[in-house]
Protein backbone atom coordinates (compact mmCIF):
# COMPACT_ATOMS: atom_id res chain seq x y z
CA UNK A 1 0.00 0.00 0.00
CA UNK A 2 1.54 3.21 -1.01
CA UNK A 3 2.52 6.03 1.54
CA UNK A 4 -0.71 8.27 0.19
CA UNK A 5 -3.06 5.62 1.37
CA UNK A 6 -1.44 4.85 4.71
CA UNK A 7 -0.93 8.29 5.80
CA UNK A 8 -2.66 8.76 9.09
CA UNK A 9 -3.22 12.35 10.31
CA UNK A 10 -3.36 12.92 13.85
CA UNK A 11 -7.08 13.70 15.79
CA UNK A 12 -5.75 17.30 16.73
CA UNK A 13 -4.39 18.13 13.45
CA UNK A 14 -7.91 18.25 11.59
CA UNK A 15 -9.07 20.93 14.10
CA UNK A 16 -8.90 23.57 11.16
CA UNK A 17 -9.40 26.07 13.73
CA UNK A 18 -6.43 25.58 15.68
CA UNK A 19 -4.17 28.68 14.80
CA UNK A 20 -1.40 27.76 12.78
CA UNK A 21 -2.60 23.71 12.90
CA UNK A 22 -1.58 23.63 9.33
CA UNK A 23 1.93 23.99 10.22
CA UNK A 24 1.88 20.76 11.36
CA UNK A 25 0.19 19.35 8.80
CA UNK A 26 2.36 20.01 6.23
CA UNK A 27 5.29 18.95 8.37
CA UNK A 28 3.28 15.91 8.40
CA UNK A 29 2.43 15.81 4.94
CA UNK A 30 6.47 16.34 3.95
CA UNK A 31 7.43 13.25 6.41
CA UNK A 32 5.05 11.67 4.10
CA UNK A 33 7.45 12.78 0.60
CA UNK A 34 10.38 11.81 2.60
CA UNK A 35 9.36 8.04 3.31
CA UNK A 36 8.03 7.78 0.11
CA UNK A 37 11.81 7.84 -1.12
CA UNK A 38 12.09 4.05 0.40
CA UNK A 39 9.49 3.01 -1.96
CA UNK A 40 10.47 4.67 -4.91
CA UNK A 41 15.13 5.07 -3.80
CA UNK A 42 15.94 5.41 -7.77
CA UNK A 43 14.08 9.22 -7.82
CA UNK A 44 16.94 10.34 -5.52
CA UNK A 45 19.65 9.81 -9.04
CA UNK A 46 19.28 13.55 -10.44
CA UNK A 47 20.88 14.33 -6.34
CA UNK A 48 22.63 11.52 -5.90
CA UNK A 49 24.49 10.14 -8.78
CA UNK A 50 24.12 13.38 -11.25
CA UNK A 51 26.19 15.62 -8.83
CA UNK A 52 29.20 13.38 -9.09
CA UNK A 53 28.95 12.76 -12.82
CA UNK A 54 28.86 16.37 -13.27
CA UNK A 55 31.81 17.17 -11.26
CA UNK A 56 34.18 14.08 -12.22
CA UNK A 57 33.26 14.85 -15.81
CA UNK A 58 33.83 18.90 -15.91
CA UNK A 59 37.04 18.64 -13.90
CA UNK A 60 39.03 16.08 -15.41
CA UNK A 61 37.52 17.05 -19.11
CA UNK A 62 37.81 20.66 -19.13
CA UNK A 63 39.88 21.44 -16.65
CA UNK A 64 43.26 21.85 -17.46
CA UNK A 65 41.86 24.07 -20.48
CA UNK A 66 40.00 26.24 -18.45
CA UNK A 67 42.66 26.47 -16.31
CA UNK A 68 44.93 27.23 -19.08
CA UNK A 69 47.46 23.99 -18.38
CA UNK A 70 47.47 24.46 -14.48
CA UNK A 71 45.76 21.23 -13.96
CA UNK A 72 42.38 20.11 -12.66
CA UNK A 73 43.20 21.08 -9.14
CA UNK A 74 43.50 24.79 -9.61
CA UNK A 75 40.13 24.28 -11.21
CA UNK A 76 38.31 22.90 -8.64
CA UNK A 77 37.67 25.81 -6.60
CA UNK A 78 36.39 27.88 -8.99
CA UNK A 79 34.28 25.02 -10.42
CA UNK A 80 32.80 23.32 -7.56
CA UNK A 81 30.68 26.62 -6.48
CA UNK A 82 29.39 27.41 -9.84
CA UNK A 83 28.63 23.44 -10.01
CA UNK A 84 26.67 23.58 -6.50
CA UNK A 85 24.52 26.24 -8.00
CA UNK A 86 24.16 24.23 -10.84
CA UNK A 87 23.18 21.00 -9.44
CA UNK A 88 20.61 22.48 -7.08
CA UNK A 89 18.81 24.22 -9.57
CA UNK A 90 18.53 21.74 -11.69
CA UNK A 91 16.71 19.70 -8.51
CA UNK A 92 14.25 22.54 -8.22
CA UNK A 93 12.17 21.41 -11.32
CA UNK A 94 11.73 17.96 -9.72
CA UNK A 95 9.34 19.50 -7.56
CA UNK A 96 6.64 20.49 -10.46
CA UNK A 97 7.11 16.94 -12.46
CA UNK A 98 6.42 15.32 -8.70
CA UNK A 99 3.60 17.48 -8.20
CA UNK A 100 2.21 17.33 -11.57
CA UNK A 101 2.74 13.34 -11.15
CA UNK A 102 0.75 13.32 -7.81
CA UNK A 103 -2.30 15.21 -9.39
CA UNK A 104 -2.57 12.67 -12.13
CA UNK A 105 -2.61 9.64 -10.02
CA UNK A 106 -5.27 11.67 -7.54
CA UNK A 107 -2.90 11.33 -4.73
CA UNK A 108 -4.64 15.37 -3.96
CA UNK A 109 -7.91 13.87 -4.37
CA UNK A 110 -7.35 11.46 -1.67
CA UNK A 111 -6.26 14.45 0.30
CA UNK A 112 -9.05 16.56 0.40
CA UNK A 113 -11.38 13.77 2.12
CA UNK A 114 -8.66 14.58 4.75
CA UNK A 115 -9.23 16.79 7.68
CA UNK A 116 -6.60 19.01 6.81
CA UNK A 117 -5.96 22.93 5.66
CA UNK A 118 -6.42 23.51 2.17
CA UNK A 119 -2.35 24.47 1.87
CA UNK A 120 -0.51 21.76 3.70
CA UNK A 121 -0.26 19.39 0.62
CA UNK A 122 0.97 22.17 -1.52
CA UNK A 123 3.44 23.34 1.52
CA UNK A 124 4.36 19.63 2.06
CA UNK A 125 5.68 19.04 -0.68
CA UNK A 126 8.14 21.94 -1.13
CA UNK A 127 9.11 20.94 2.59
CA UNK A 128 9.68 17.35 1.41
CA UNK A 129 11.78 18.87 -1.61
CA UNK A 130 13.80 20.74 0.41
CA UNK A 131 15.28 17.18 1.90
CA UNK A 132 16.53 16.26 -1.89
CA UNK A 133 18.00 19.81 -2.12
CA UNK A 134 20.28 19.32 0.61
CA UNK A 135 21.08 15.63 -0.11
CA UNK A 136 22.36 17.31 -3.25
CA UNK A 137 24.55 19.87 -1.33
CA UNK A 138 26.03 17.44 0.56
CA UNK A 139 26.83 14.36 -2.14
CA UNK A 140 28.48 17.25 -3.90
CA UNK A 141 30.19 18.99 -1.26
CA UNK A 142 31.61 15.73 0.22
CA UNK A 143 32.29 14.20 -3.55
CA UNK A 144 34.47 18.07 -3.65
CA UNK A 145 36.09 17.36 -0.27
CA UNK A 146 37.33 14.15 -1.18
CA UNK A 147 39.41 15.72 -4.00
CA UNK A 148 41.01 18.55 -2.33
CA UNK A 149 38.43 21.43 -2.38
CA UNK A 150 38.77 23.79 1.02
CA UNK A 151 36.79 26.84 2.40
CA UNK A 152 39.37 29.46 1.65
CA UNK A 153 37.47 31.89 3.81
CA UNK A 154 36.23 29.65 6.74
CA UNK A 155 34.05 26.95 7.52
CA UNK A 156 31.41 29.45 9.10
CA UNK A 157 31.40 31.54 5.98
CA UNK A 158 31.26 28.17 4.19
CA UNK A 159 28.46 26.64 5.72
CA UNK A 160 26.47 30.28 4.97
CA UNK A 161 26.89 29.72 1.62
CA UNK A 162 25.61 26.32 1.66
CA UNK A 163 22.64 27.80 3.59
CA UNK A 164 22.13 30.55 0.93
CA UNK A 165 22.05 27.85 -1.98
CA UNK A 166 19.03 25.84 -0.17
CA UNK A 167 17.49 28.99 0.48
CA UNK A 168 17.38 30.36 -3.24
CA UNK A 169 16.47 26.64 -4.49
CA UNK A 170 13.42 27.03 -2.14
CA UNK A 171 12.39 30.09 -3.92
CA UNK A 172 13.28 28.97 -7.49
CA UNK A 173 10.62 25.76 -7.01
CA UNK A 174 8.12 27.94 -6.78
CA UNK A 175 8.31 28.77 -10.54
CA UNK A 176 8.24 24.50 -11.22
CA UNK A 177 5.57 24.35 -8.08
CA UNK A 178 3.30 27.24 -10.69
CA UNK A 179 4.04 24.91 -13.43
CA UNK A 180 3.42 21.30 -12.45
CA UNK A 181 -0.11 22.63 -11.26
CA UNK A 182 -0.87 24.27 -14.34
CA UNK A 183 0.54 22.61 -17.57
CA UNK A 184 -1.09 19.16 -18.18
CA UNK A 185 1.24 16.29 -17.88
CA UNK A 186 4.74 15.78 -16.12
CA UNK A 187 6.91 15.38 -19.28
CA UNK A 188 5.42 18.93 -19.99
CA UNK A 189 6.83 20.60 -17.29
CA UNK A 190 10.28 18.94 -17.23
CA UNK A 191 10.51 20.07 -20.97
CA UNK A 192 9.93 23.18 -20.38
CA UNK A 193 12.12 23.42 -17.21
CA UNK A 194 14.92 22.63 -19.34
CA UNK A 195 14.65 24.94 -21.55
CA UNK A 196 14.88 27.66 -19.14
CA UNK A 197 17.51 25.42 -16.73
CA UNK A 198 20.01 25.58 -19.71
CA UNK A 199 20.43 28.98 -20.99
CA UNK A 200 20.77 30.06 -16.98
CA UNK A 201 23.20 27.79 -15.58
CA UNK A 202 25.63 27.14 -18.83
CA UNK A 203 25.01 30.83 -19.75
CA UNK A 204 26.62 31.95 -17.08
CA UNK A 205 30.00 31.72 -15.25
CA UNK A 206 29.55 28.55 -13.36
CA UNK A 207 32.20 27.36 -15.64
CA UNK A 208 34.58 30.00 -16.69
CA UNK A 209 34.86 33.65 -15.86
CA UNK A 210 32.39 36.37 -17.14
CA UNK A 211 35.11 38.39 -19.18
CA UNK A 212 35.92 35.42 -21.27
CA UNK A 213 32.79 35.61 -22.89
CA UNK A 214 31.72 37.42 -26.00
CA UNK A 215 29.82 40.53 -25.82
CA UNK A 216 26.00 39.53 -26.34
CA UNK A 217 26.72 36.79 -23.80
CA UNK A 218 28.53 38.95 -21.12
CA UNK A 219 25.02 41.24 -21.47
CA UNK A 220 22.75 38.53 -20.57
CA UNK A 221 25.03 36.81 -18.36
CA UNK A 222 25.10 40.55 -16.33
CA UNK A 223 20.73 40.15 -15.83
CA UNK A 224 20.93 36.34 -15.12
CA UNK A 225 20.37 35.99 -11.39
CA UNK A 226 22.53 32.47 -11.76
CA UNK A 227 25.51 34.61 -12.27
CA UNK A 228 24.82 36.67 -8.40
CA UNK A 229 24.02 33.29 -6.48
CA UNK A 230 27.19 32.20 -8.01
CA UNK A 231 29.54 35.01 -7.48
CA UNK A 232 28.31 35.21 -3.51
CA UNK A 233 29.02 31.63 -3.24
CA UNK A 234 32.80 32.14 -4.47
CA UNK A 235 32.88 35.20 -2.23
CA UNK A 236 31.32 33.13 1.00
CA UNK A 237 33.92 29.67 0.19
CA UNK A 238 36.56 31.36 -1.11
CA UNK A 239 36.89 34.94 -0.23
CA UNK A 240 36.42 38.05 -2.28
CA UNK A 241 33.02 40.17 -2.88
CA UNK A 242 29.91 39.69 -1.05
CA UNK A 243 28.05 42.56 -0.07
CA UNK A 244 26.91 43.41 -3.89
CA UNK A 245 26.44 39.58 -5.22
CA UNK A 246 24.36 38.72 -1.79
CA UNK A 247 22.43 41.97 -1.88
CA UNK A 248 20.86 41.23 -5.29
CA UNK A 249 20.38 37.59 -4.54
CA UNK A 250 18.42 38.28 -1.69
CA UNK A 251 16.15 40.28 -4.02
CA UNK A 252 15.83 37.69 -6.92
CA UNK A 253 15.03 35.46 -3.98
CA UNK A 254 12.43 37.23 -2.52
CA UNK A 255 10.96 38.53 -6.24
CA UNK A 256 10.69 34.88 -7.30
CA UNK A 257 8.59 33.99 -3.80
CA UNK A 258 6.40 37.47 -4.47
CA UNK A 259 5.57 36.76 -8.18
CA UNK A 260 5.07 32.71 -8.20
CA UNK A 261 3.99 31.72 -4.82
CA UNK A 262 1.27 33.37 -5.46
CA UNK A 263 0.26 31.79 -8.78
CA UNK A 264 1.45 28.37 -7.57
CA UNK A 265 -1.36 29.12 -4.57
CA UNK A 266 -4.06 30.36 -7.04
CA UNK A 267 -3.53 27.50 -9.65
CA UNK A 268 -3.40 24.87 -6.41
CA UNK A 269 -6.84 26.41 -5.26
CA UNK A 270 -8.41 25.75 -8.68
CA UNK A 271 -7.18 22.56 -9.78
CA UNK A 272 -8.64 21.52 -5.87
Amino acid sequence: MSAATTLEVPAHAGHRSRPFAWVQQSLTLAWRNIIRIRQNPEALADVTFQPIIFLVLFLFVFGGAIAQGAGWRDYLPFLLPGLLVQTVVFSTMGTGVALNDDFAKGVFDRFRSLPIARIAPLVGAVLGDAVRYSLSIVILMGTGFALGFRFGNGVGYGLLALVIVLAFALSMCWIWVWLGLSLKTAQGVQGIAFLVMFPLTFGSNVFVKTDTLPGFLQAFVKVNPVKYLVDTMRGLMLGGPIQKPLLITLAWMIGLVAVFAPLAIRAYRRRT
